[in-house]
Parts: structure tokens; sequence; C-alpha cells
């Protein structure tokens, strides 16, 4: 194809430019074991210690710009489930390696994000955990407080970095694998696939169709229906389970503005809370859920291939059905998994995806080609319409609370940088851009990690299934073993966007056009995980490269913090403004108001914002908190002048809510204006439910 015209007009970077392509930026059986018997368990302990860990990592629940739709109206203020990282570690006892795997209720894991928890698990255990044996994932929920990066493109939409819910990310990740090491006991694995075909649609069904017959025929609805379940054992006591599945995880729109993990947060809900008993806020090991997301940058749960739309117009009705979809078929999966064997072992390279030279074995031509420096392409300004459409209505030169910033940034796309990128029509040019501020990654961890028998291509972004099979048929192929054995495990350890083979990249559609390296961004990547393949399956050792430097105290905001909260006349924090009925019949919503303070005085991580207590023998016991389905905790302004404010709990009770006496309960915490923040709490009279 010809390469695009070297003259290119300057170009003011607009407000849209940036922020659009954040995105939405915003998605065979194992074989038996000889000694397997029938409840999926391998008869020894003698081969692994596992562990689980579960803690929270919610961040500012108010007035906090969410992360993942990029709209600068989608600003947090309240709390329908809290957010939650699950970790599992795994020994091998033989060579004593060992493996940490986390998922969380995240929209990325940032550099940031890895930065600071490694740091964290340094501090605690020393040379025990690293880069390279601990493999940190997001199920890319899209309602989550954002803030949490040091690169500017991906805190724009937010107004800059947030310290508060930075902190409750890396402490919460780094506090559930703490709890996954101190809960290491001898224990086994089972390994389980099937297929899920009503969870997902394929949201570029046009660049798919791009892709060679051999490619397209693995996918004969253009959709990845496979599921993979590894379970966890102690003893005969089932203590986990991981569930990868390819469906973004984006039911809940950016009309939303309530903190939410969206279908995957649901599932892992439902399985540990309504299936195994398990309660947050109990200091006591349960079951530990986790349910991750592979190669889904083409995949979406909105079936009817709109916002919020399918399988019903309601989106957290949509959020529970694909969440309950997606937990039916890994508890199914889950009761037939094999036992498996094998150790456990890993690889890390840090590599520089915008000067990467791929040799001619990986590329689609056969000819050695080049990735180039990071290029925002204009077919990013539209969004994906299926999942999020772009911000509408932003224009070149509009002044805005970042136009200084904006401008400082300008900077043209130089013609051979076009060229590269072609047939990509460039509009902001974050590579270079990160020349003089983090804008976009350059340097990427690249990870792979071996469980048994199960090998998980960690990856920095989010590939469609076609790159997710190509990867995954490299890495096998370089292995030697089954093609189901090796899983691409996107949105893992730093972020950049979208993958695309080279095919779907002509297209540019929305995710071609936010694949930032370029045509060769995939065979890049195949060529690199194959070098990771070799080292792992010889037992060598392996250059990490250089890690990209912390960007820590390079960060801003424009983000106001709470200036003071302050009670109407006549009231107190915690006083009860509009109170619930004496009564209700099972299947009604519970609503009462309180006077409060600002959430982002204390994020009550590990806490809550509410309870729902029923009277048992006299005493109040909790039955409900802010981290369950069924409650919704919202914070409103009510006069910005003397900072006063209410927070509305409802709670939607159900058809088997038990009968009884009830009282809702709001914990919160006021700002004084010298600064000091005080807890309260406030208290409803009792109601009946019958």
């Amino acid at each position: 194809m010809p390469p695009p015209t070297a003259g290119r007009p300057r170009r003011r970077l607009s407000l849209a430019v940036l922020s659009a392509f954040l995105g939405a930026v915003v998605l065979g059986s194992p074989s038996p074991a000889s000694a397997a018997r029938p409840d999926g368990d391998a008869g020894t302990e003698g081969s692994y210690l596992v562990g689980r860990g579960i803690a929270d990592v919610t961040g500012e629940a108010a007035e906090t710009g969410m992360m993942g739709y990029s709209s600068f109206d989608q600003k947090t203020s309240g709390i329908h489930q809290r957010q939650r990282s699950r970790a599992f570690v795994v020994v091998d006892r033989a060579s004593g390696k060992r493996v940490v795997y986390v998922n969380a209720d995240l929209a990325m894991i940032f550099q940031s994000v890895q930065q600071g928890v490694i740091a964290q698990l340094k501090e605690r255990y020393g040379d025990l955990y690293d880069e390279e044996n601990v493999l940190l994932s997001a199920t890319h929920t899209h309602s989550g407080p954002g803030g949490y990066s040091h690169h500017v493109a991906y805190n724009l939409s937010v107004l800059g970095f947030q310290k508060e819910t930075y902190r409750s990310v890396v402490d919460g990740i780094a506090d559930s694998v703490a709890q996954a090491h101190e809960d290491l006991r001898p224990g086994t694995m089972s390994l389980g696939t099937g297929a899920l075909t009503n969870a997902s649609v394929n949201r570029s069904r046009e660049a798919f169709d791009r892709n060679p017959a051999a490619d397209r025929a693995a996918f004969p609805d253009a959709i990845d229906p496979a599921m993979t379940v590894l379970r966890f054992r102690q003893g005969g006591k089932d203590v986990g389970a991981i569930s990868w599945f390819a469906t973004h995880n984006t039911s809940i729109t950016n009309k939303n503005t309530l903190i939410s993990p969206d279908n995957k947060g649901y599932a892992a809900y439902a399985w540990e809370h309504d299936h195994e008993g398990v309660r947050y806020l109990d200091d006591a090991p349960g079951f530990v859920s986790a349910f991750p997301n592979t190669n889904a940058g083409d995949m979406s749960p909105n079936l009817h291939l709109e916002p919020g739309s399918g399988p019903t117009e309601d989106e957290f009705e949509n959020a529970r059905i694909i969440g309950e979809r997606q937990l039916d078929k890994a508890r199914e999966i889950h009761r037939g998994a094999r036992p498996v064997t094998g150790d456990v072992d890993s690889r890390l390279a840090y590599v520089d995806m915008e000067n990467v030279r791929v040799r001619g074995e990986y590329t689609p031509d056969g000819k050695e080609q080049r990735t180039c420096p990071a290029v925002v392409g204009a077919s990013t300004l539209a969004g994906s319409v299926e999942d999020g459409p772009a911000i509408p209505g932003f224009e070149e030169g509009m002044r805005t609370p970042v136009a200084g910033i904006l401008d400082a940034l300008r900077l043209d796309t130089p013609s051979w940088l076009a060229t590269c990128q072609y047939p990509k029509a460039s509009l902001l040019p974050t590579g270079l851009l990160s020349d003089v501020h983090p804008v976009t990654p350059k340097i990427l961890p690249l990870q792979l990690m071996k469980i048994g028998e199960l090998y998980l291509v960690a990856a920095p972004g989010e590939f469609t299934i076609v790159s997710g099979l190509r990867v995954r048929r490299t890495v096998a192929e370089q292995l030697g073993v089954p093609l189901d054995r090796v899983l691409l495990q996107g949105y893992a350890n730093a972020y950049s966007q979208y993958v695309t083979t080279p095919e779907e990249y002509d297209v540019q559609n929305y995710e071609g056009g936010s694949t930032l390296y370029g045509r060769y961004t995939l065979p890049a990547y195949q060529q690199e995980y194959a070098r990771l393949a070799a080292s792992l399956r010889e037992g060598t050792a392996l250059d990490r490269g250089t890690a990209p430097p912390d960007e820590s105290a390079r960060q801003f905001t424009l983000q106001t913090g709470v200036v003071y909260d302050s009670p109407p006349a006549g009231k107190t924090f915690g006083s009860v403004l509009t109170a619930p009925a004496a009564s209700y019949a099972r299947g009604a919503t519970v609503t009462a108001e309180f006077v409060t303070g600002h959430p982002k005085n204390d994020v009550r991580r590990g806490g809550t914002f509410l309870e729902v207590q029923r009277l048992e023998n006299g005493v109040w016991t909790r039955v409900l908190d802010d981290g369950d389905w069924q409650t919704a905790y919202r914070w409103t302004r009510t006069n910005g002048l003397t900072g006063a404010s209410k927070a509305t709990i409802t709670w939607d009770t159900g058809a088997d809510t038990v009968p009884g006496s009830y009282r809702i309960v709001h914990h919160g915490d006021a700002k004084s204006l010298l600064g000091k923040i005080t807890p309260f709490t406030g208290a409803s009279a009792p109601f009946t439910v019958e």
C-alpha cells in the first residue's frame, strides 16, 4: 500500500483526542491424572502448597472520575458493590519455586500498580516475590474510580493522579497476596475446560472477517467461547477457583456513577457469598473465586451490540445475567475438573515496544518489520459504539481545565512516524510526547507463568481473539504443549491499550486505531513471547532488560480535595433525614437518608459505609453491607457553600428475606474547618420486613 503523503497540517491537540482513546480505553479438556478421584482431588497433598486471599481495593467513592469510558461526566457518587483483589499463591514443594496470581476488580493494572505492589511485597518478604513470579491482572470493570496510573493519558478524564485511590489499589492487592501467603497449606489443583456461547458477541466483526480462513475457523461464531477453570483444594476442602473467559466487563454503561465490579464481579460475589457463605467483613478465610479476562479485545457482553442492551435493557440486570452465565458454566466445569501435575515457574522481560525489530518468521509478508513510537489513531475518537462511544461535542481549541497542559504537549506527527503507522490516520503521537512527560508506556513487562500444566501469557493490553490465538499458538509450539493449556491473560502487569492482528489493523476500527505501536505490534509480541517460552522450556535464565522508571514523583492533579463538612442547622452527622417506613413487604425497596461527610475523608477500605442490621435475640446483627448486591450507598452534595451533604442508602429486599425487625446504619467521616477528620455512625429507627 502507498504511504500517506509526507505533508501533514499542524494539528492542535484537542481534549477529545486524548480523552477518547482511553477508551473503553475503555476480551480441549486436560488429560486426567492416573490417580484421579471422582471428586477431582489428586489423592496426594505432597506436590503443592496453595493459599488464597481477598482484600478490598475500593478507592474514592465520590467526585472522582471513573476509569474506562473516558467520560469527564462520569464521576463516582457512591457504591453499588466494593471492588476486591483475589490472590492465589502456589508453591512447588519439590523445587521450592512459587508463583502468585492476582485478579482484581479494576479497569486495568497499570505499571504504577505493579511497581507499588512489588515494592510492598519486597518490603514484607525480601526477595521471595518479585516482578517475575507475581502476575497482576484486572477484570476490566469500567465502573471504578480512576487516577491510579502514572501515565497522563489514562488519568486525563479523571483530572490527574488520585493518591487515595492509588493507595487503596496497591495496599489492597498487597494485602490479598499477604493473606494468600499466610494461608499456604498442602493442597492440590485441578483443571477443566468448557464452552460458553451466550455471554459475548464480536463487536468488531468487519475487522475479524479480514483474518485468514484458518484463524476464523477457530471461532465459527466469531467469539471465543472457551472457559478454563483452575480449582484449588486444601486437604479435602475446596478453597478457591479461577475461571477465565473472554468478555468485556462492560454490561454497566458510562451513565452509571456507582462503583461496581460489573458482570465478572457479580459472578465472583455470587459464588463466594451466595454459594459458599463468605462474608467479606468477617475476619475468617473463605472460598475465593476469581473471574479474569483473556483475549477480550473484541468481545462485548452487550449482546444487542448497544451499550447496556442485551440480554435485557437494564444494565444492572444485564451485569447480573452475564455474570450468572459465567458462574453457572464455571461451577459446571469446576465439578468435572481433573487433577493436574507439573511444576511452577515463570519468566519476565521488559521490552521497549516502540523499538522492536520483528523477524520475518512472525510477519505476514515474511519480511523484517519494526514497531513504532506510540500513536493514537483517528478511529479511536469514535470509541466502541457497542460498549461506550467516545465523548460527543468536544472541539479543537476549546478551553478546559487541562487546556494548558495540552498546549504544552502540542506536537505534530512527523511524516516518518505516520508512514510507520500506516494505514492509521495518526492524530496524537503519544510516544513522542512521552519524551517530555509520561503519556503512554514505552517499556512493557511481558510475562509467562506456568502453574502445573497451565501456561499463562500475561499481556499488558487488550488482545482480540485472533491476536490471542496467534500468541497462544506461538507459545504452545515453543513449549510443545497442547493449545488449550496456554491462555492469553489480558490486562496484566501494565496497560498499553489494544492489540489487533495486522489484518484487523488495516481496517482501522476502534481496536485498530487503539493499537499503539503500529501494524506489527502483534508479530512483535509473538516474537518476544517465543523468547520467554524458549527460556522456560530450556530452564535457562533470561535477561529481563531495563525496567521502566518510577514516575510517581512526576504526578499532578487538578482535582480539588475536601475543604470541610458541615451538617444542616439543627442536625448532627449521622442524623436521619428520611426515615424508612414502619414496615415493608418482602421484595420492596427500603430507603433511608442521613446527614453525612464526604466519603473522600476515609475510603473505609476493608470496611463499609452502610449496614443492614437484623434484631436477633435482642442484639443488632449485620446481615448486609456496601459490598452486597442488594444494597447501594449514594452520596449527594446538598449545599456546596456550607459543605453539607447526604447519604442515601437503599436495600432491595428479596423474596427470600428473613422476616423480622431491621434497621439501616450509616458510617461516615466528617472534616472540620481545621482539617480534623472524625468518624460517626447513625442508625434509623427499626422497621419490619414481613
